[in-house]
C-alpha cells in the first residue's frame, strides 16, 4: 500500500510539479473559451476544470492524464443552456456523472477493444487538426507583434531543451510562457492577453445544488444532453487513455477511469462547474513536460485555482500568443506523422478508415460521430475480408452417384452467399456429403444458409450427410437449424 502510494504520488516530484504548473497555465484560456462556447460564465469552466482535475487525480484509472472542461463537451451543452439556463446544465452534469459511474460498473470500457488502431490514429490526427484550427482566431486579423511573439514562443519551446544543464530540467513550454509574459509586460505591446478572454473568478467555488424541480419533466429535459455528454466524455477519455498508454508505455484501468470521470463530474456539478472529460492536448503537454504520476494532475488543478483566484492580476497578463505557441506545439506533437508515410504501406481499407475518421471528426467537431463512422467502416472491411476467406471444393466419390463437398473457412452473414453459390444443385447424384471439419458457423445467417443448401439438395431427390461439425458450430446448428422440420422448411423457403 505504502509502496503503491509512493509510486503514484512521490516517485516523480519535480517532473510532476513543473508539468502541472505548465498544464494549469494552458488550461486557463481553454476553460474560459469553452465556457463561452457553452454560453455560460467563464467561472463555470474554470471551476469545472479545477474540480475535475483534483478529483480525477485520486479516482482516475490513468495516472498522468489531464481531465477538465473540454470543447467537445461544451458543444453539446449549447442548446440546453440556451433553452433552460445554467441550473439545468448543472443538473445534467450530475446525471452525466451518475451515468458514467454506471458505465464503469458495467465495464463498458471493455468495448474499446473494438476500436481499431486505424480509428485511434484518425482520432489523434483529427484532434491535432482541431487543436491547430482552434488557434487560428488568435492569428487572423492581428498585428505583426502576435506573429513575432508566437514564432519566438515556438523557438523557445523547440530550442530550449538543447541548452546545457537546465534545458532538460525545466519544461520548455513553461519557459515560453514566463519569457513571453515578461516581454509583454515590459514592452506594453498591444496584443490580446488572458485577461481579454473574460473576467477571472475572485473567490473559491462553493457547494451548489442545482435549483431545478425534481420531477420527471426535468429528467426528460436533461436526459438527452446527459446521455450525449456521457458517450462523448467516455469516448474521448478512453481514446486519450489509450494514447497516453502508448506515450508512456504503461497500462491503465479504463473501467476505473469511467467511474473516476463520473465522480469528477458529480463534484464539478456540485461546485457550479460544467461536465468535462480527459483532454488529449493537455495530457500531451503534461507528458511532454515530464508529468507521469497522479501528482501532476493534482498540481494542475490546485495551481489553476490558486492562479485564477489569488494571482488573477498576473495571470491576466499572460499573452495569448504564448499559449498559442504551446498549443501549436501540442498539435504538432499529437499528429501521427508516421501515418502519412504509412499510407503507401498500409492496405487501402486501413487508410480509408483512418481518413474517414479524420474527416468526420474535423467536419462535425463531434468525436462520437467520427469514432462511430470509423468503427463501422473498420467492421465492414473486416467482415468483407474474413468473408472472402472461404473455400468450397468438391470431388466425385462415386461418379454419378456420390459427391463430397469440403468447406474451409468462416461462414457468417458476409460469406453466406458465397457458401450457397459453391454448390451445384442441378447435378444428378444420389448422395452428397458436406465435410465441415475445417469450417466454422458463427451466426443465424450461416445456419440458414446451411439449411437452404440441405433443403435444395433434398428437393432434387439427393440424400445429404453433414460430417465434421466442430463442437461450437454443432451447438448453434443443432439449436437453430430447421432442415429436419417440415413446417419450418416451408416457412424458410417461402412456402414453395
Amino acid at each position: 500500500m505504502i509502496e503503491s502510494f509512493k509510486h503514484s504520488w512521490l516517485s516523480n516530484l519535480k517532473g510532476d510539479s513543473l508539468a502541472g504548473i505548465v498544464v494549469a497555465l494552458a488550461l486557463i484560456p481553454e476553460a474560459i473559451a469553452f465556457s463561452i462556447i457553452a454560453g455560460v460564465d467563464p467561472k463555470v469552466g474554470l471551476y469545472a476544470s479545477f474540480c475535475i482535475a483534483v478529483v480525477i487525480a485520486f479516482t482516475g484509472g490513468r495516472s498522468g492524464m489531464i481531465s477538465a472542461a473540454t470543447g467537445a463537451m461544451a458543444l453539446l451543452m449549447v442548446t440546453l443552456v440556451r433553452d433552460h439556463g445554467l441550473e439545468y446544465l448543472l443538473a445534467a452534469t450530475l446525471l452525466t456523472g451518475v451515468l458514467q459511474i454506471v458505465a464503469g460498473y458495467l465495464r463498458l470500457a471493455d468495448l474499446m477493444r473494438f476500436v481499431s488502431r486505424s480509428v485511434v490514429t484518425g482520432f489523434v490526427n483529427a484532434l491535432a487538426i482541431l487543436i491547430f484550427m482552434a488557434q487560428l482566431p488568435e492569428l487572423t486579423g492581428v498585428t505583426w507583434h502576435v506573429y513575432a511573439m508566437t514564432a519566438a514562443g515556438l523557438a523557445i519551446i523547440y530550442l530550449f531543451p538543447y541548452v546545457p544543464v537546465i534545458g532538460k530540467s525545466i519544461p520548455s513550454p513553461l519557459v515560453c510562457i514566463v519569457v513571453l509574459t515578461i516581454v509583454y509586460m515590459t514592452t506594453g505591446m498591444d496584443i490580446r492577453s488572458v485577461g481579454d478572454m473574460g473576467e477571472l473568478p475572485d473567490s473559491l467555488p462553493v457547494f451548489l445544488w442545482p435549483q431545478v424541480p425534481l420531477t420527471l419533466e426535468t429528467l426528460m429535459i436533461i436526459l438527452p444532453t446527459s446521455v450525449m455528454l456521457t458517450v462523448v466524455g467516455l469516448l474521448e477519455s478512453m481514446m486519450t487513455a489509450t494514447i497516453v498508454d502508448d506515450l508512456t508505455d504503461t497500462p491503465s484501468d479504463k473501467n476505473r477511469e469511467c467511474k473516476g470521470q463520473g465522480i469528477a463530474n458529480i463534484g464539478a456539478g456540485l461546485m457550479g462547474g460544467m461536465a468535462g472529460c480527459a483532454m488529449i492536448g493537455q495530457s500531451v503537454i503534461n507528458i511532454k513536460s515530464g508529468g507521469r504520476r497522479r501528482l501532476s494532475t493534482l498540481v494542475a488543478g490546485i495551481t489553476l485555482l490558486l492562479m485564477v483566484v489569488f494571482l488573477a492580476d498576473w495571470v491576466s497578463q499572460i499573452p495569448m500568443a504564448a499559449l498559442v505557441a504551446v498549443m501549436i506545439m501540442v498539435s504538432i506533437g499529437t499528429f501521427s506523422w508516421s501515418s502519412l508515410r504509412d499510407l503507401k504501406k498500409h492496405p487501402m481499407s486501413t487508410n480509408i478508415v483512418m481518413l474517414a475518421t479524420v474527416v468526420v471528426v474535423v467536419v462535425t467537431h463531434n468525436l462520437a460521430i467520427g469514432v462511430f463512422v470509423g468503427v463501422l467502416l473498420a467492421a465492414m472491411f473486416f467482415a468483407n475480408k474474413v468473408g472472402n476467406i472461404l473455400y468450397v471444393g468438391s470431388e466425385e466419390v462415386d461418379p454419378g452417384s456420390h459427391r463430397t463437398y469440403r468447406v474451409v473457412g468462416q461462414v457468417f452473414f458476409a460469406s453466406s452467399e458465397r457458401f450457397m453459390d459453391a454448390f451445384d444443385f442441378k447435378e444428378t447424384v444420389e448422395k452428397v456429403t458436406i465435410d465441415l471439419s475445417r469450417a466454422h458457423f458463427w451466426d443465424i445467417t450461416a445456419v440458414q444458409a446451411l439449411d437452404r443448401v440441405v433443403i435444395k439438395f433434398r428437393r432434387e431427390g439427393t440424400e445429404v450427410e453433414l460430417v465434421g461439425l466442430n463442437e461450437a458450430s454443432a451447438t448453434i446448428v443443432d439449436r437453430y437449424a430447421v432442415h429436419d422440420d417440415p413446417e419450418a422448411v416451408d416457412k424458410l423457403m417461402g412456402g414453395h
